[in-house]
């Protein structure tokens, strides 16, 4: 008998209540599906937890669910996930952290050390797809259209004029974007809010571009999804939101995106629809991303121009609702795990070669010299 999945949820994020849902919700379909699975909790505090199975939403606004058992997270050692001291049997982890350092590589980095498998993408890959001026970069040498991103700097000013979209440079797609008038305000928004205080970039404000989503899935092979154009439901604000994409629902919906408003498939021309499946096709190669992605896009409707915005390595609601015409939610999920599990992720040897560096370092305090700053 093969050893249950796992599904960890929540994390250091300003999106830790979205993750919960996603993750709620990827627990329900796989057991629905006949699969065996731990869920797994991250608070706010840092502490992990195995919870009960089947747990709801409301069960986690005073803290952690009734019945829970703390897990012990060893990265040294006999490495792994304890549970009052004997290790859990997990073939693979499905990741459904949002944002912060669990969508921007830090999770796999961890489950590398931890020696467990884990859905999504390389430390290195998930970090591209968090930086949003390193993606934007790589997206224009690599040919791909996109909006121009430059780096908010206090000496600098952007080489394009206002109004600007200020965004977080590490962060999700919703939180801590703001509309500006010209330079001077976004310096201003990026010092008063938390969110763009570690970095912040600056894009053209374009009203006329309508928001489209694509996604795509790695295993068993490259494919992606048919065109999404999210509703906003504030359109005054200019911007689909953090609201637009998780509240919009109301209360007793399902998770987020799912029943968020869409037109799902898009109504654009044949031309727009294959142009976004081969942008959707180049970001997947030149990013290397993998598992269950999406890829947020900017149109044009005058003339039909595209352009890549952002890509979301572990979307909201894993997508899911872009996959079901094609594959039943828990085929995707499990596909992602498969992946995962079977992957062998080549990694530079690590440890002591022949010991040459450091029999001829001689002593450390020599080394040292020079380097105690300006002498008066």
């Amino acid at each position: 008998m093969s050893s249950p999945w796992a599904v960890l949820f929540g994390g250091p994020s300003p999106e830790h209540e979205i993750s919960i849902l996603t993750g709620l919700q990827s627990e329900r379909v796989l057991t629905a599906s006949g699969e065996a699975v731990l869920p797994i909790y991250w608070a706010p505090n840092g502490e992990w937890w195995l919870v009960p199975a089947g747990t709801e939403a409301k069960d986690y606004l005073t803290g952690v669910p009734k019945g829970s058992k703390a897990v012990d997270v060893r990265v040294s050692g006999d490495t792994g996930l304890y549970v009052k001291k004997r290790a859990l049997d997990i073939s693979a982890v499905l990741l459904t952290l949002h944002g912060g350092l669990g969508e921007g590589g830090g999770a796999a980095a961890l489950f590398t050390l931890l020696g467990i498998p884990a859905t999504g993408s390389t430390l290195f890959a998930g970090a591209v797809g968090m930086d949003k001026l390193a993606f934007g970069g790589l997206m224009e040498v690599a040919g791909i259209p996109t909006l121009r991103r430059e780096l908010l700097s206090a000496t600098h000013a952007p080489s394009f004029p206002g109004p600007y979209i200020v965004k977080p440079r590490f962060g999700g797609s919703s939180i801590g974007i703001e509309i500006v008038e010209d330079v001077d305000a976004a310096r201003a928004v990026a010092s008063a809010s938390a969110h763009l205080r570690a970095g912040a970039v600056v894009e053209p404000y374009r009203p006329e571009l309508v928001d489209l989503n694509i996604g795509f899935r790695t295993f068993p092979q490259l494919a992606v999804t048919a065109l999404e154009k999210p509703i906003r439901v504030n359109a005054e604000n200019g911007l689909y939101s953090y609201a637009d994409k998780y509240l919009s629902g109301g209360a007793g919906s399902e998770v987020g995106l799912t029943s968020a408003p869409r037109e799902f498939p898009a109504n654009v021309p044949d031309a727009v629809a294959t142009l976004a499946a081969e942008l959707a096709t180049r970001v997947a190669e030149v990013t290397g991303l993998t598992g269950v992605v999406r890829v947020d896009l900017l149109l044009d409707e005058s003339n039909g121009e595209l352009f890549v915005n952002e890509v979301n390595s572990i979307p909201g609601a894993m997508s899911l609702y872009l996959w079901a015409p094609q594959a039943p939610a828990a085929t995707v999920l499990k596909d992602a795990l498969v992946e995962a599990r079977d992957r062998r992720v080549v990694t530079p040897a690590s440890g002591f070669g022949s010991g040459a560096a450091l029999r001829a370092a001689g002593g450390i305090a020599g080394k040292l010299v020079g380097l105690d700053g300006p002498r008066g």
